[in-house]
């Protein structure tokens, strides 16, 4: 094996495949080494079942869960926003994706598609996308029809819905006569709402349901980025009418082992269950990392908190229960797969409550089985009563896991010492904001940003 490498990576997180992958792919040689036997570190999937039990020393499982070799049980949950039509990247797509051709592609199916990852996972649509309000779920409304059939909103609020669902459709930041006198980076999200005579309970699940912002804040930010996010999941729902997400079969640990097989095939090297001794630095700078007496010469080095706990801060923390039903959720029409969120104002929180929902049909679980995973982040001394309101909508409940972990991010951008460090997974249960700190560590790695079309072309080339 090499001694010497353009860079290492440590863990096998989801965020680490994927930027060992487009570093993979732009030509560097690459080591990655996992401490764990397995993929995925903080984002793995969990089989055969006894090893869930096991991480939670809990007895079990009974025999009425079925052969433990069925399961795949996501340690953190989440869906991919996919999107509407293109043929901009069909090219690129070998595989039975069921959302194969974009335009305004949700980043991380971005990110999937170039890559050409997408070759070794299949994805299911999630059926039903939710928002709960006094007390029960109702479908989220993202089109006129929806609107129409909605019973979050009156006769009129339904008409205003429809308003500015119409702007945010048509609205093309190149083109002013699509902006209505908006100005989109002058404007704030809530003078928008406001033109629009929208009322408290449909900004609220227009913000969070649809528009996914996880904070009251983004309404005294410019309302570019809330008609941004608005068209993006309206898009991601055009193509298949039950719900705007993508999950794939077998669970979340399939991504980075797919992102792990392209890696191999470009030449990156990769070394699971191998323990990391020291990180070795020179003049404050990475120089190498050894393992098991090994040493291994890198020039940069990525890797989650885990391998640097001095190098990052708490700025939070995370609960999550991860519950096993034999039945559907209530007032979701039966379907095997949704999400449900729970905006904060509903509970007088700070935070909003996520629930996703995936069973059997995803080959997650036993048949008649279903995983559902609540989460939230923690405000009081007492993370898992927090969640009860999102448990209470999963009753009956199976069996129940918890965990609560920090919400860690790094103490440094990395420019200085060459080790860029990923941030903690969130409570939300999609991958929008995970993206995000992609693209930062991306352009605090290369100087350059993250632009999917210009880094393939240098690829091809």
């Amino acid at each position: 094996m090499e001694q010497e490498y353009d860079i290492i990576v440590l863990g096998t997180g989801l965020k680490e495949c994927i930027l060992s992958g487009l570093m993979t792919l732009s030509g560097k040689k690459v080591l990655h080494i996992d401490k764990n036997p397995y993929y995925g570190g903080e984002s793995a999937s969990i089989s055969p079942l006894e090893e869930l039990y096991k991480k939670f020393k809990t007895p079990g499982p009974p025999k009425s869960m079925g052969r433990g070799k069925e399961w795949n049980v996501d340690l953190i949950s989440k869906f991919f926003l996919s999107t509407g039509e293109s043929l901009l990247f069909i090219g690129r797509c070998l595989c039975n994706v069921l959302l194969i051709v974009l335009i305004e592609m949700s980043q991380m199916v971005k990110i999937l598609l170039h890559t050409e990852v997408t070759r070794y996972l299949d994805f299911k649509v999630v059926e039903g996308s939710y928002v709960y309000k006094g007390g029960k779920v109702h479908k989220v409304p993202a089109s006129e029809k929806d609107a129409d059939a909605s019973d979050l909103m009156g006769m009129f609020d339904k008409r205003r819905f429809k308003k500015l669902l119409l702007f945010a459709l048509n609205f093309d930041i190149r083109n002013p006569r699509t902006h209505h006198d908006v100005d989109p980076h002058k404007t704030t999200t809530r003078e928008l709402f406001h033109r629009y005579d929208l009322g408290l309970d449909v900004i609220e699940f227009i913000g969070h349901a649809i528009a996914l912002h996880n904070s009251e804040s983004y309404l005294d930010r410019p309302c570019v980025e809330t008609i941004s996010r608005i068209r993006l999941y309206s898009d991601s729902l055009s193509c298949r009418n039950t719900s705007p997400y993508l999950y794939p079969l077998y669970g979340l640990g399939e991504i980075p082992q797919g992102f792990a097989r392209l890696n191999a095939e470009y030449g990156g090297t990769f070394l699971l269950n191998r323990a990391v001794d020291e990180i070795v630095m020179d003049s404050g700078k990475v120089k190498a990392v050894k393992s098991e007496g090994k040493l291994f010469h890198c020039k940069q080095l990525i890797c989650d908190p885990s391998y640097v706990p001095n190098r990052v801060r708490k700025v939070g923390r995370v609960v999550r229960a991860i519950c096993f039903l034999n039945h559907p959720v209530k007032h979701t029409h039966d379907v095997s797969s949704c999400q449900i969120i729970i905006p904060q104002t509903q509970l007088n929180r700070k935070s909003d409550i996520y629930i996703s929902v995936v069973s059997f049909a995803h080959n997650v679980a036993s048949d008649g089985m279903y995983i559902a995973t609540v989460s939230t982040t923690a405000e009081t001394t007492n993370p898992e009563k927090e969640l009860q309101p999102g448990l209470e909508l999963l009753e009956p409940i199976v069996h129940k896991f918890v965990s609560v972990s920090n919400l860690l991010v790094p103490n440094e951008d990395g420019k200085k010492s060459q080790i860029f460090v990923s941030r903690s997974y969130d409570a939300t249960n999609h991958f929008e904001t995970e993206c995000e700190d992609i693209k930062d560590m991306y352009q605090r790695l290369t100087g350059t940003e993250l632009s999917f079309i210009d880094f393939f072309k240098s690829v091809d080339q």
